[in-house]
């Protein structure tokens, strides 16, 4: 049976400040995150099956990665809690609802390894998460390979 990939893309607005760097990121600042999933498979070959000749129903990958990764990250502010930025998070949350504070420095590859361990443990049996790329800005992004994991 032939392995098929899929990819889908998702997009969510975040605000970031990576504590500690040299540059202008070290403020806080937002981007536009284009983030793609491409997860591998093989195609359903059971006529009584409800998903024949799918590997895995995009409207279920939709649901996984908008739970998991989009309708926590959008529209949020994240900040390392294991560094000074936790005070400002506490500041922000007294006006705002969506601060998320990380184990991690929040930077584009530190988030995609957070993002794939959380898809892969939601992916039906026989389904594995193949990549994510996530771009930060048009001319900048990170790539997360299974095989190099």
């Amino acid at each position: 049976m032939a392995n098929i990939r899929l990819t889908k893309y998702f997009n969510f607005e975040a605000a970031h400040a990576l504590f500690g760097y040299d540059g202008k990121c070290r403020n806080v600042h937002g981007h536009s995150y284009e983030l793609y999933v491409t997860i591998v498979g093989p195609i359903i070959n059971d006529p009584n099956h409800v998903k024949n000749g799918m590997v895995m129903d995009f409207g279920d990958l939709k649901e996984i990665v908008k739970s998991e990764i989009v309708d926590i990250f959008d529209h949020a502010t994240i900040l390392n809690q294991n560094s000074p930025h936790i005070k400002l998070a506490a500041q922000l949350r007294e006006h705002m609802e969506r601060v998320l504070l990380t184990d991690y420095q929040p930077t584009c590859e530190n988030m995609l390894a957070d993002f794939a361990q959380k898809i892969q443990r939601r992916l039906p049996d026989g389904i594995k998460l193949h990549s994510l790329k996530l771009h930060e800005t048009p001319t900048s992004f990170a790539e997360w390979f299974a095989e190099d994991n």
